[in-house]
């Protein structure tokens, strides 16, 4: 029976897990199929980025605990995993016959798409036989063989040839290292690290740059700033990817009702704010604050006194604000 590739390697079912919810709740509330949670789950189906974020709003976790890192029992599991099918494939042929199968695509032109096209298979499921992560089955090798254009005593004549040749030598042991890669922890290419693999980490830092972290929410007084990333929101689109962009929930009734209740302020740490302009005002200085570390900010009207020095005010009830950092808020979007 062909093995399926584990290529995302996730904590998605111990969080689920540790929240008491079942699988097909997530699958109902994620708008997936049962069938769909379950491979994400083992690491064997692919997340998209707004998938990913869903399954992350859905399990209220952070964005960073879905990945595993070198510690975890997920990233032990999957290392025996990747050991098992590497001691299963060694002799099997698989890889001589994926090598084979790669140089004659190469040799032709053909992108691992054409050729995947070409034998109707998707581009998956042919990738894995190249690389030799999967098994063939005797009607797949017929259609690789008319791929291509050959017969399939051809295909393997020429395979056969390749090999005695000694050309896909250096090709076979490219695979097989890459593989090992993921046994080796710390490895850059190894898929242990925090965001997992190769494939986990360009999903991670796509998914980040759609994402703000929220720092400060109502206290009755004011707001309650915290430098973490334990609450995600997704950001406005003119802003994905800039760094220094936070989000807070401001106290309404100390604005005046100007912001609307149940918005979102959006500040940048980056841009300092002028006479006339609204800023989220912290009582700590911004750059000195270690995470985790609680301050308190309000929601101020940039003003300017006679001597050109800027302060906040607010009011209800009326207060002169100094605070040790002042960012200009440069957008407010309703939840």
């Amino acid at each position: 029976m062909a093995q399926e590739e584990i290529i995302f390697p996730n904590n998605i079912r111990n969080i689920r897990a540790s929240k008491g919810m079942k699988m097909t709740e997530l699958a109902r509330r994620a708008n997936l199929s049962l069938s769909a949670v379950s491979k994400i789950e083992k690491g064997v189906r692919r997340l998209n980025q707004k998938q990913l974020l869903n399954v992350c709003t859905i399990l209220g976790c952070k964005l960073s605990d879905i990945f595993i890192h070198e510690s975890d029992a997920v990233a032990k599991n999957w290392q025996n995993e990747i050991k098992r099918r590497l001691n299963d494939n060694e002799n099997s042929g698989l890889k001589v016959f994926g090598s084979g199968l790669r140089k004659i695509r190469q040799r032709s032109e053909k992108t691992i798409a054409d050729a995947a096209k070409a034998a109707n298979m998707t581009l998956s499921v042919y990738h894995k036989i190249e690389v030799g992560q999967r098994e063939v089955y005797e009607d797949e090798i017929e259609v690789l063989a008319k791929a291509f254009g050959y017969t399939v005593q051809q295909l393997f004549n020429e395979i056969a040839q390749l090999y005695n040749s000694g050309e896909l030598t250096k090709q076979i042991n490219k695979v097989t290292e890459r593989v090992k890669s993921v046994l080796e922890p710390g490895n850059p290419v190894s898929g242990l690290d925090i965001h997992g693999g190769l494939y986990g980490a360009q999903l991670y830092d796509n998914a980040r740059k759609k994402l703000v972290p929220v720092f400060g929410t109502p206290d009755g007084k004011g707001i309650k700033f915290k430098k973490s990333d334990e609450t995600m929101i997704v950001a406005p689109t003119m802003m994905e990817g800039l760094s220094g962009i936070y989000a807070v929930i401001p106290n309404s009734k100390r604005v005046s009702g100007f912001i609307p209740e149940s918005s979102y302020v959006f500040a940048d740490a980056n841009l300092e704010p002028k006479a006339g302009d609204l800023a989220v005002c912290i009582d700590e200085d911004f750059s000195k604050m270690k995470t985790d570390t609680t301050s308190s900010a309000q929601i101020v009207l940039v003003r300017q006194d006679n001597h050109g020095k800027i302060y906040g005010h607010i009011s209800n009830p009326e207060e002169k604000v100094i605070g040790k950092t002042m960012h200009k808020v440069v957008m407010i979007v309703m939840q």
